[in-house]
């Protein structure tokens, strides 16, 4: 299933094709699928593939069509805090993206047939945690996997705000899958051939909508053990109780990203190769202000206070005077790289979280807790 939207040739051409043809429709969905390169949780040789909005499988390990991501990230109109599960969470791509947008304090759980494929989706949150500058630039709710058939779900389990299926569903699991969901709660999966919304407005009421014609493998059905009875699947624990330590954690972080004055900045291809209307279009918008850099350390470093404790209209004045200066200088660059029209011009990433923990008065080991003990 696929083929809905040209390739890209790399991941943000490949986003600009899926908002052109409408499959991502708001700015959460975008900056999620944004952070996260596709292509990362593809094994390399085949990573040429990954911009292509096509399926792909190798073995157990499969990931979905762009376009119907695309539509299932839009249809669970996700929100911070909320609590997902995802059935048949395969190698944790669209699980990752999800937790982009739940944000530390909401739940992200996936069942997953295949613990090869486990496996794979852990090394792939690992990589993703320790080497994407986007898990920094977001607030992370990180994604719990088990191994289990997703028709083998303890009955005690707790509901989910938000719940999604990636393997055909029948009419006769339908109402298995109804009783995953809260009251409120929005249900997506693929019903017989079409990929299906789901919402539960009360406590015997659903609304339903048919998105698009889609084809999945279908459910595995559980295999009975001799005693005849399936094997149920635990989840994790729905909420678990943080340690003050962890909570600090999130709360500095959380604190320094927002007097962070925004978006980090992206990197940039090189080489002498034209660039397209398109690429040009997407270069201007992501590039980010110098004055982003400045804002967050003169905001978060505290300057000379006068004698009731504001800081001095002298070095306010020198400061906007600097930021001035900053944003011609900034806009004379860009203006100048707008008219060579024809060179690919590399923006040195910064991670202006990163810089600014290391910049802090602590002994190393406690910025390396707050930095996750990440690699760059």
């Amino acid at each position: 299933m696929g083929g809905a939207v040209s390739a890209g040739e790399d991941n943000d051409e490949l986003i600009d094709n899926l908002k052109e043809a409408q499959y991502i429709r708001s700015n959460l969905v975008e900056h999620a699928f944004r952070a996260i390169d596709r292509a990362d949780y593809y094994l390399e040789e085949f990573r040429d593939s990954a911009y292509k909005d096509l399926a792909w499988r190798h073995g157990n390990i499969h990931l979905s069509a762009p376009c119907i991501y695309s539509e299932v990230m839009e249809a669970l109109d996700l929100q911070p805090g909320l609590s997902f599960l995802n059935l048949g969470s395969g190698t944790g791509y669209l699980s990752t993206m999800v937790g982009l947008i739940l944000g530390p304090f909401g739940v992200n759980h996936g069942v997953e047939l295949h613990e090869d494929v486990i496996e794979y989706a852990y090394q792939k949150l690992d990589f993703f945690i320790k080497t994407n500058d986007s898990f920094d630039r977001f607030d992370f709710c990180e994604p719990s996997f088990v191994v289990g058939n997703c028709l083998e779900i303890a009955p005690e389990s707790r509901q989910y705000d938000r719940v999604y299926c990636g393997a055909g569903v029948q009419r006769e699991h339908e109402d298995y899958m109804k009783k995953l969901l809260k009251i409120g709660g929005i249900l997506v999966l693929p019903l017989e051939e079409k990929l299906t919304k789901i919402t539960r407005t009360g406590y015997n009421t659903w609304e339903t909508r048919k998105i698009i014609a889609v084809s999945f493998a279908p459910l595995v059905l559980p295999k009975h053990r001799e005693n005849g009875k399936p094997r149920a699947v635990s989840l994790p624990a729905m909420f678990e109780v943080r340690s003050l330590q962890d909570l600090s954690r999130i709360n500095i972080r959380h604190i320094l990203k927002k007097y962070g004055s925004g978006s980090l900045p992206q990197p940039r291809r090189t080489g002498l190769k034209r660039r397209s209307h398109r690429s040009q279009k997407r270069e201007h918008r992501d590039t980010p202000l110098l004055t982003n850099s400045y804002l967050f350390m003169s905001r978060l470093i505290p300057g000379p206070m006068d004698n009731n404790n504001n800081q001095s209209s002298t070095d306010n004045e020198d400061e906007d005077e600097d930021l001035r200066r900053v944003c011609e200088l900034e806009e004379k660059e860009e203006n100048e790289r707008r008219k060579e029209g024809s060179v690919l011009v590399m923006d040195t990433p910064v991670n202006l979280l990163r810089e600014r923990i290391l910049g802090l008065p602590l002994p190393e080991p406690l910025k390396m807790y707050l930095l996750y003990y990440r690699e760059k």
